[in-house]
């Protein structure tokens, strides 16, 4: 499994600018007679992302490539994929769309254990489960997911 997280160029760039000032290396160097670390310097700095989060604009996506084969024994590759837009996630629920998006999965799950339709015995990982409730709860929640098939050339049957 790959995981992935796309930023914006101009995240990127201000990465790869703090990297290049080394302002990101967590070995101390002396400051005027006081050792310190250029990373923990930079995030003393910056303001708390607690607050960021009405001033931030975009969407962000999660999802999950699978590649296999399908029952048939054909090669089978779909990407699998939710898309928040902060300024919904802000309005509705308070929270950032990253924080929302990692919060309703357990939220869900536990919804769906209350209500009966899904009975983990011992510890079980939400791929055990029927994904139709749990699609369903997550329109409920006001978002939406979708399918997009993948190219298999790399899938050997």
């Amino acid at each position: 499994m790959n995981f992935k997280y796309g930023l914006g160029a101009e995240f990127i760039q201000i990465l790869k600018t703090i990297n290049m000032l080394g302002m990101d290396r967590k070995e101390n160097v002396d400051v005027q007679g006081v050792s310190v670390s250029p990373r923990d310097l930079l995030a003393a700095s910056l303001p708390d992302p607690a607050t960021l989060g009405s001033r931030m604009k975009g969407k962000t996506c999660a999802g999950t490539l699978v590649r296999g084969l399908d029952k048939s024994g054909k090669p089978k590759a779909c990407y699998i994929y939710n898309v928040v837009d902060n300024e919904w996630s802000m309005r509705e629920y308070g929270d950032q769309a990253v924080v929302w998006q990692t919060a309703v999965n357990p939220i869900i799950a536990m919804e769906l254990i209350e209500k009966g339709l899904w009975k983990p015995l011992g510890v079980n990982g939400p791929e055990w489960f029927d994904a139709k409730p749990f699609l369903d709860l997550l329109e409920e929640y006001g978002t939406s997911w979708h399918i997009r098939d993948e190219d298999t050339s790399t899938i050997k049957p």
